[in-house]
């Protein structure tokens, strides 16, 4: 039916799927923050496991339709433009957070141990690609070493929330991850309806994710853009779109945690997309389907990554423009990634 529709219909179906994408996410970050509080899980583990993988669903669901449809490029950039581009958003972030430098602010082991880890998981997309192309049927190992990775990392993340070997600094600027009192109407709504509630509103991004991967595919045949373009910079974009709007939301509400915690949280979900989208893909390896254009976008969200956890160990109190200077070196690479991908891939 997409594929019949005009040009003008399928970009009004993009867009508004984005709407979608948006409004589901910010209501879930008020959401998030209620089940931390309540589950004694903590800001940090909340953000980077329930929120982080709930406003990936859109994401995810473009990754493996576009698999499906024997897109591997577009599978894989949509995959790890989603990283940069929802790094960027917190580097946007710490503009709204006037107070201090957000990465000073939001003072949390937890979201370092999970920089550490989504730095090891980008280097695995590497490891495939410089070793013969193996499967089992028809998904690489790495695939299947992505996913053990990543469970890994959640326990150790919680090991280091309940047993930290060290602590930050505390500072007049740091904000501490304590509960916040629930409003009447909030109080009234028990644990699991919060939680069936977060499932409905997955269940909305999953349709609009669907529906982006779909006219995504589209306007890179007819408007004639490579599959690299069309999925770092539009389809990952907008499907992160969820990541920027939670993260404003959380900041503004005071929770920094589970804004970082939600970005690096999600960032590092994201790298599932690629075990998903190799298994979804039938004609072989992904990581050898894909372009070095598809490549480059590791190099970027790596060192954007490195310069996120600079930040967070260094904690920069302020910078220029009332922000740390590691936000605008994040900018200023995710800028210069995209003018690149734009002039030469």
């Amino acid at each position: 039916m997409i594929a019949e529709a005009s040009l003008t219909v399928i970009l009004l179906l993009f867009a508004g799927a984005g709407v979608v994408i948006c409004g589901c996410g910010i209501m879930m970050t008020g959401i998030a923050d209620k089940i931390a509080d309540r589950t004694g899980l903590g800001e940090a583990i909340v953000g980077a496991v329930i929120l982080g993988a709930a406003t990936s669903l859109s994401g995810t669901v473009v990754s493996v339709t576009a698999a499906l449809d024997g897109r591997a490029s577009l599978a894989f950039s949509n995959s790890i433009g989603g990283i940069a581009a929802q790094t960027a958003f917190l580097a946007l972030a710490d503009l709204v957070h006037r107070r201090a430098n957000l990465e000073h602010a939001a003072a949390e082991v937890t979201n370092i141990i999970q920089g550490v880890i989504l730095l090891g998981l980008l280097m695995l997309p590497f490891a495939a690609l410089t070793t013969p192309e193996w499967t089992i049927l028809a998904i690489h190992p790495v695939s299947f070493l992505i996913p053990a990775v990543y469970v890994m990392g959640l326990f150790v993340s919680r090991t280091t929330r309940e047993q930290p070997m060290w602590k930050p600094v505390r500072t007049r600027e740091t904000r501490a991850d304590t509960p916040d009192d629930e409003d009447e109407g909030s109080a009234r709504k028990s644990t699991p309806r919060l939680f069936g509630e977060f499932g409905a509103l997955m269940l909305g991004m999953g349709v609009a994710g669907w529906v982006i991967a779909q006219t995504g595919s589209e306007l890179t045949d007819r408007l004639g853009f490579s599959a690299s373009l069309v999925g770092a910079l539009m389809t990952a974009v907008v499907t992160s779109l969820p990541e920027l709007v939670t993260t404003l939301a959380a900041v503004r509400r005071g929770a920094l945690q589970l804004a970082v915690g939600g970005i690096i949280g999600g960032n590092t979900f994201d790298t599932l997309f690629l075990s998903a989208a190799d298994a979804a893909y039938r004609d072989g390896s992904l990581y050898h389907a894909a372009a070095m254009s598809d490549y480059f976008w590791i190099v970027a969200a790596a060192l954007m990554t490195v310069v996120l956890l600079a930040g967070l160990i260094v904690r920069e109190k302020d910078g220029p423009a009332g922000i740390g200077v590691e936000s605008v070196l994040i900018l200023g690479l995710y800028a210069a990634a995209a003018g690149l991908q734009i002039l030469v891939f």
